[in-house]
């Protein structure tokens, strides 16, 4: 897929934003705000399963804890 070059003017608290959260994502700026734009026009659904899926693997140890093995397969 060609690449175009767009340049965009935003306050340094929005950049420094981007900056911090594209690094903690281990990726450059710009593929940070490419995923944000395609997830944005994208369906809303792939959104919320890809916060699901951040908020599980950050709460991965706590749910474990809470409901260990005994648990499994339980509804």
């Amino acid at each position: 897929m060609a690449k175009t070059q767009l340049n965009v003017r935003v306050d340094e608290g929005t950049a420094r934003a981007a900056r911090e959260r594209a690094l903690a994502r281990g990726m450059s700026v710009n593929r940070y705000i490419e995923e944000l734009v395609r997830k944005d026009t994208g369906e809303v659904g792939h959104t919320f399963v890809d916060a699901a899926a951040d908020f599980m693997k950050q709460y991965e140890s706590v749910f474990a804890e809470e409901f260990g093995a005994e648990h499994e397969g339980r509804r």
